[in-house]
Order: structure tokens, then sequence, then C-alpha cells
């Protein structure tokens, strides 16, 4: 009894530092972005700002473009999560119910895939999409980013299409049901929670990607969000604290907001797919 007392007192701990390290970094940055210069270049720092002010959000804008900056990486992250999940799905499903030996080489594929830096990739990249004319261009942000979310959004769904009984499509087969309709019905409504995790993993991962971007991005005009908070950082390295920080808390929000919307089907297909089964 005493064991296990211990060991529940010690996995609440763990979870108590967890979280503190998860929010540690974004409560200060929301409090940073509330200080006036003076606090915010005070020797004693502390929690909550003693005379909050809109003056960083003010000046962020003024600054920056960065509605549309932050339209372009809306562009850029929703059209790559969409394509990436309308490839990776068919593909996930063909590779999850027929083990062959191309599918389990499409596997190593994507486990290696993975293995791969950016800067090993990023030279060969930029010469295809110069030869392509897509250089400075968010079709091809777009394209690079489908490529990059593709290998895991595969792996993901292939976990979950294996998760799903075969016995209900067979059992749907026997009651007259063709291989189309079987998919559309049975399949489709049972991997939705994985469909919707996986486009918010690709839609995540394009929002803030930043090097691609830095690299493939010339104009101003075209340059995603990410890219643009460096603009707040100074030729000699100096930062200007307050607006970056009211940039960067702004730039955090969409994808905070879409993974509240997008969490709560996640949770409610789960228990739809628990049902039925």
């Amino acid at each position: 009894m005493r064991t296990r007392t211990t060991a529940r007192i010690g996995q609440y701990a763990a979870l108590l530092t967890y979280l503190v390290f998860l929010a540690f970094p974004f409560l200060w940055l929301i409090s940073t972005a509330f200080k006036p210069p003076r606090e915010l270049g005070s020797l004693h720092p502390t929690w909550i700002p003693e005379n909050p002010t809109l003056d960083n959000f003010r000046q962020a804008f003024d600054e920056q473009p960065l509605l549309e900056a932050a339209s372009n990486s809306l562009i850029a992250a929703l059209s790559a999560a969409l394509i990436a999940v309308a490839i990776a799905t068919p593909m996930a499903y063909v590779m999850a119910r027929h083990r062959t030996r191309l599918a389990r080489a499409a596997t190593g594929w994507v486990v290696v895939s993975q293995a791969f830096p950016l800067v090993l990739v990023i030279i060969p990249l930029f010469l295809v999409l110069k030869n392509l004319r897509l250089i400075d261009s968010l079709l091809g942000l777009i394209l690079v980013y489908v490529v990059w979310a593709l290998p895991f959004a595969l792996w993901m769904l292939v976990g979950y299409v294996r998760a799903v009984p075969t016995e209900l499509e067979e059992a749907a087969a026997v009651d007259g049901a063709g291989r189309l309709r079987t998919l559309v019905s049975v399949t489709a409504p049972l991997l939705a929670p994985g469909i919707v995790a996986t486009g918010l993993f690709a839609f995540v991962t394009a929002w803030n990607e930043f090097f691609f971007a830095l690299v493939l991005l010339k104009t101003p005009e075209k340059q995603t969000l990410p890219v643009i908070l460096t603009h707040f950082i100074g030729a000699e390295g100096v930062a200007d604290l307050g607006p970056l920080a009211a940039a960067a808390f702004l730039a955090t929000l969409p994808s905070l907001v879409v993974f509240a919307i997008v969490q709560r089907r996640i949770t409610g297909g789960m228990l739809a797919g628990a049902v039925k089964n």
C-alpha cells in the first residue's frame, strides 16, 4: 500500500514538473509582451507587469507586416496539411492492408527519411525549385512542406489503419457492401480521428517551420510569420524584446486555437469509434 502511494506521488510530481516545464516559456512570453520598456530592463523582473501596456503590440504591427505574414503562413500550412493528408490516407491504407515487400520498403523509406537533416537536402531542393521557377513562391514552399510532412503523416496513418479491425470490413462484405461502400461507410469514419490528428500535425509543423521559408522566400511580402519575427532582431544581434514577445505571442495563438478546436473532434471521434467497436 505504501509502495503504491509513493509511486502515485512520484507520478504526480513528474506530471507537475512536465507541466511547469511546458508552461513556463509561454507564461513568460505573455508577461514580457505586456511589459513597458522600463520593466523589461529591470534587474528584478516580475511575473506580472506592474504597468501593463499594449504599446508592444502597436509597435510590432507598425514595424512589420504581421497580418500579411500570418496570411502567408496560414495559406502554406493549411494547403500543406490538406494535400499531405489527401495523399497519405490512401497510401497508408494500402500499406497497412497489403503487407508486401513494396509496403515494407515504403515503411523503411519513411523511417530513413526522418533521419536526414534539413541542411543536407536544402541545396538539391533549392536547385530543383529554381529549375521549376518556384523559388520565392508560396507554391514552391507548399510543395516542400507536403514532401517534408508526408513520411511522418504516412507513418501515423498506417498505425491508425492497422487499429481498425479487418473483421468489420469482412462483415460489411458479407452483408453485401462493395469495396468502395465499405471504405466510405465503415473504414473512413473510424479513421476520422487519425486523419484529423495527422492533419493537425502537418499544419502545426508547417506553421512553425522556419529554415525552408528563410532560404526559399526572399520577397518580404511573401515571407511567413517565423521569418518576419527575425526582423525584430537588429543587425548587431540585439532584440527589440517587447515587440518581439508581442509578435511571438500572436504567432502562437492560431496553433493553440486550431488545436483546441480539433482536439474536441479527435476525442469525439475516438469515443464514437469505441462505441462502434
